[in-house]
């Protein structure tokens, strides 16, 4: 089974050096928190975007040294929100803290793991002074992701949904597979978006050509998972990952597991694959379909 090939790098821009403020224009600040890991990257992306009044996308971790550095970038400034793409650890927990100490609300789309004091639908607007940001509910890693527009400038503010050199995790059942394609098919096709600020990693210019692999690399490991059901199924995702990830070590064997499952999930919904139990069982039995 012929592994999918590593994604082109269209990165661009200043690197993400944690606790380094990155003007990357005259409205846009990007500050990265000291969160460095294996899933993260550099670390987790805050992103300050407006002048005079100004909204904060994804304050990350309770890390003081970061809190302290978005204060440094906010000062002398109003925020006008704190706005939070999801509610994954890396982005979301440092919004409360932040937003209390400027007097700002929590907005984000919602979820059980966080709590927000306005709910952003799709097409919801955040003001910051004459700068708009357009809520896009955009689920798929994540059944609460929002990217959010500046149709100004063609920024889109990523969160999880795209980064920089390395597709994303999909975690069932929270994450789905299929909602993600559709997701990233919408930012593709859309002339609106033009530069792409993600939640891990450098600028991504290109957008097209960025989603287009991602798709393409999505679509090729599909195949494989699809082929290693038919070679050893049936099977569950954990007794299928070392087939559908031979390319992927021992080190990332829990998020391989967790999206092989989710690709094995994407088969069922396809109606190349059936499974023995309901959505949210991660010991379900996939079989593929005769003919598929």
């Amino acid at each position: 089974m012929t592994q999918p090939g590593p994604l082109p790098d269209h990165a661009v821009g200043p690197a993400c050096e944690p606790g380094v403020p990155a003007a990357l224009d005259a409205a846009v600040v990007r500050l990265t928190a000291p969160n460095a890991s294996m899933m993260t990257g550099p670390g987790t992306n805050s992103y300050v975007v407006g002048t005079d009044e100004v909204v904060v996308i994804d304050p990350g971790p309770v890390i003081d040294a970061h809190l302290d550095a978005l204060r440094g970038v906010i000062a002398g400034r109003r925020v006008t929100a704190v706005a939070v793409t999801h509610h994954h650890r890396d982005h979301a927990p440092a919004a409360r803290v932040l937003a209390d100490a400027v007097g700002a609300p929590v907005v984000g789309h919602g979820h059980d793991g966080l709590v927000v004091d306005v709910a952003l639908a799709e097409g919801s607007e955040l003001f910051a002074g004459t700068d708009v940001l357009v809520a896009w509910h955009t689920p798929g890693h994540a059944s609460d992701h929002l990217c959010f527009l500046a149709p100004s400038s063609g920024w889109l503010f990523t969160g999880d949904h795209v980064m920089q050199g390395s597709t994303v995790v999909i975690r069932p059942p929270d994450g789905d597979l299929l909602a993600y394609l559709t997701s990233l098919e919408r930012i593709r096709d859309s002339h609106a978006v033009q530069r792409l600020a993600p939640g891990h990693g450098r600028v991504l210019e290109s957008p097209a050509a960025v989603i287009t692999a991602i798709v393409a690399h999505r679509q090729a490991r599909g195949t494989v998972v699809l082929d290693a059901l038919r070679e050893h199924g049936p099977g569950t995702a954990a007794q299928l990952r070392p087939f559908a990830y031979a390319d992927v070590g021992s080190d990332r064997d829990v998020v391989a597991t967790a999206t092989c499952w989710a690709h094995l999930l994407a088969l069922v919904g396809e109606g190349t694959a059936t499974t023995s139990s309901v959505r949210d069982d991660p010991e379900a039995v996939f079989t593929a379909t005769p003919g598929s």
